[in-house]
């Protein structure tokens, strides 16, 4: 009896275990704070994220998850209202985590792209590819399809992870933003967003390529600007695709140059836009789109929200729309601790068995 009662009660529980497998996550919001270790000093450090699940999302499935880093005088929520990036998630079903910069580190809230050391994969940028992460290993994410994207102070950020983290994400989309290490302080930073950075594009991207490692791989990138951007000068759209194709080309066995499409010009709803396809192979690398009239703003946006401006194109559509079109290699997960338990009980039994075989072997007998 007592035999029957201890199965059924494994039963009740694998089928306990079944059941919350199979139950939904909750949607909407969740809410929590990186980086989570604490340190002397690190209060300052510590910032907000949002997380968003769309609705029915069962804990076996795999879906992407797309980082979206706001601009100054933004936060996770008015990026999320004005970019309407949710409601796309609804729709092809998609984790969108929001990182929000701290007022602490920056009254403005703007990303600190500037900062040299955030420019060499540390600081602010190791802590959002942390939490990032951290995400993907607690909720149901597809690791081949992570992606980030930023507008502003945020695309700026994008083209730091880009360059510095590249093996984390599969694409990334900078909108109104700036090249890679752009500037190295603040004055050069306001420089870079009213002209254009001072430094070569193809050098800081040579230079990246010569110190490649395993965190540092080539990120399939959309770039799009608005032609009357007076926060941002359009002539930083023109320099992050010259980086960027710069990078792909010296990672490229062998290095090859990228082919570049006829410019098409777009028309919708609201303003027309250039578009301009760069590849490889047939295969698709970077794309840049530039919308007439759009100042700086997320095209398509809910203008209730600074930064936003609702006339077409939809730039959150033409953001998922490339995004979407790349999958990185999964890194290989490492087996659980319970395999590593049966594996090495297996190991030492054999072990044990053999060197049986030959102490008794070695005495005259075989017990083949």
């Amino acid at each position: 009896m007592t035999g029957l009662f201890a199965r059924m009660r494994e039963v009740l529980r694998r089928l306990a275990l079944w059941r919350a497998l199979r139950a939904p996550l909750m949607s909407g919001w969740v809410a929590g704070r990186f980086p989570h270790a604490l340190r002397a000093g690190a209060f300052r450090r510590q910032r907000d994220y949002f997380l968003y699940i769309p609705v029915t999302v069962r804990r076996r499935e795999r879906l992407p998850l797309l980082v979206m880093l706001h601009g100054c005088s933004q936060d996770a929520h008015t990026f999320a209202q004005g970019s309407r990036m949710n409601e796309l998630a609804n729709e092809h079903r998609f984790l969108v985590l929001y990182p929000q910069q701290s007022l602490r580190a920056n009254a403005w809230r703007c990303w600190n792209w500037f900062e040299s050391r955030t420019g060499h994969g540390v600081g602010e940028a190791a802590a959002i590819a942390a939490l990032v992460r951290d995400i993907a290993r607690r909720y149901p994410v597809d690791r081949s399809r992570i992606y980030v994207a930023g507008i502003s102070a945020g695309g700026a950020m994008t083209a730091v992870l880009a360059f510095c983290y590249g093996a984390l994400f599969a694409a990334c989309a900078i909108v109104a933003g700036v090249m890679y290490r752009a500037a190295d302080s603040a004055m050069e930073g306001a420089r870079a967003m009213r002209s254009g950075a001072l430094v070569s594009p193809e050098s800081i991207a040579a230079e990246a390529a010569g110190r490649l490692s395993r965190k540092m791989r080539f990120v399939p990138a959309l770039v799009i600007h608005g032609t009357q951007d007076a926060v941002v000068h359009p002539r930083n759209a023109e320099q992050i695709i010259r980086q960027f194709g710069r990078f792909a080309e010296l990672l490229g066995t062998p290095p090859e140059a990228l082919a570049d499409g006829e410019e098409q010009r777009i028309s919708s709803a609201g303003r027309s836009y250039r578009q301009r396809d760069y590849g490889r192979s047939e295969q698709l690398l970077l794309r840049s789109i530039l919308i007439e009239g759009l100042g700086h703003a997320w095209s398509g946006g809910d203008q209730r929200f600074h930064f936003n401006d609702a006339a077409q194109p939809d730039a959150s559509r033409l953001v998922w729309d490339f995004l979407s079109r790349f999958r990185r290699p999964a890194p290989r997960r490492a087996p659980p601790l319970r395999l590593w338990v049966r594996n090495l009980g297996r190991f030492w039994r054999g072990h044990t068995n053999a060197t049986s075989r030959l102490s008794v072997t070695r005495r005259g007998f075989s017990i083949d």
